[in-house]
């Protein structure tokens, strides 16, 4: 147990002991509750003043056992008061509270539930980005390089609702479950899914036929580490020129080129335009190889005519500068008016 339970249950029983001394005395001796009372505190400090009145021989042997009581309990918070100090529980104790105010601040975060090596690389990926994550994770050797890494996280179990709730699922954006078995990740997708029925969760399948029962316990999107392993391989023996090109866009290592999505907002300023209006490619030198709509419906290579809505996804490939240039423009209303008036006088020019 937990030494800050066992000290809780300490004072509990000291302040038992307290109200059974404060009884005795006035039932044995039929004192005043005020004397009673403090007769039952200096008996169980073991200060030795003296009596508030003389005792009679029931009232000696209830002290007496009174204060075997009382030194037992007295003695046992003493110790437990000195474990915490000195054996680092205290500094745990800070640590823990500093760690529960970080998670109760997370909003629209993403929970993975285990660190094993797709929840490292998982982590990785999202701290490059960044992007608000947490990790949990049971096992207590995991802990210790979860602590190295600086990654925030939860000793606990995700299959249990309580853990969850404390990872602070309610509020979170999605959950991904990269536990090595598909048994568990089943069961904290059902879990997460009977908690937040809005939450996005992907979960890793390990054996065939594993993929249907996640679906049905609720994951979003079920993502097979083998057979996508295995495609990759036969792709570059087959294809090989293609998958070094999505190496290149895809890989957060490369920084000449890279592969991004951006989410048009219902506010944007290019709503109702099309691709040669908004002049995303002149002005940023991206290329838009698709988008998604909210919908659903994915339009790959776009035609320059396409029109821009609200909600949109856009998958763009182009140089970090230019995607994160581009990310400016779409989320700046000013510059939205004078870049179409711009592009759509020079497409009429050319017309």
């Amino acid at each position: 147990m937990d030494p800050i339970r066992h000290l809780k249950m300490s004072f509990c029983v000291l302040a038992l002991l307290v109200s059974l001394g404060v009884a005795g005395y006035m039932g044995i001796e039929g004192w005043s509750f005020l004397d009673a009372l403090y007769m039952s505190i200096i008996t169980l400090s073991t200060v030795g003043f003296k009596e508030v009145h003389d005792l009679s021989d029931p009232g000696k042997l209830f002290t007496m056992l009174l204060i075997i009581f009382g030194v037992s309990v007295i003695g046992y918070i003493v110790g437990s008061l000195a474990q915490i100090m000195f054996e680092g529980q205290f500094q745990r104790i800070i640590g823990r509270k500093k760690v529960e105010k970080m998670v109760e601040a997370l909003h629209d975060h993403y929970i993975i539930c285990g660190f094993g090596r797709m929840g490292s690389l998982i982590c990785r990926e999202f701290a490059a980005k960044p992007l608000p994550f947490l990790v949990v994770e049971r096992n207590t050797d995991v802990i210790e390089t979860l602590k190295e890494e600086g990654y925030l996280f939860l000793h606990g179990n995700a299959t249990d609702d309580e853990t969850l709730l404390k990872a602070g699922i309610k509020r979170a954006k999605g959950l991904i479950s990269v536990v090595t078995s598909d048994s568990e990740n089943v069961y904290i997708t059902l879990t997460a899914r009977g908690l937040n029925q809005d939450l996005f969760i992907l979960a890793r399948a390990g054996e065939e036929g594993s993929e249907i029962k996640l679906k049905r316990a609720g994951a979003s999107k079920v993502i097979s580490p083998y057979l996508i392993g295995g495609s990759r391989m036969a792709q570059a023996i087959l294809r090989p020129n293609v998958v070094d090109f999505i190496e290149i866009a895809t890989g957060r290592e490369n920084l000449e080129l890279q592969m991004e999505e951006l989410n048009i907002p219902a506010e944007s300023g290019f709503i109702g335009e099309n691709l040669v209006s908004s002049g995303f490619r002149k002005e940023t030198g991206v290329i838009i190889i698709g988008i998604k709509k909210s919908s659903g419906k994915m339009i790959f290579n776009p035609n320059p005519h396409s029109k821009i809505e609200a909600d949109d996804t856009l998958i763009v490939l182009g140089e970090p500068a230019s995607i994160q240039k581009l990310e400016q423009l779409v989320g700046c209303e000013e510059c939205a008016g004078d870049i179409i008036k711009k592009h759509k006088g020079e497409h009429s020019h050319h017309e």
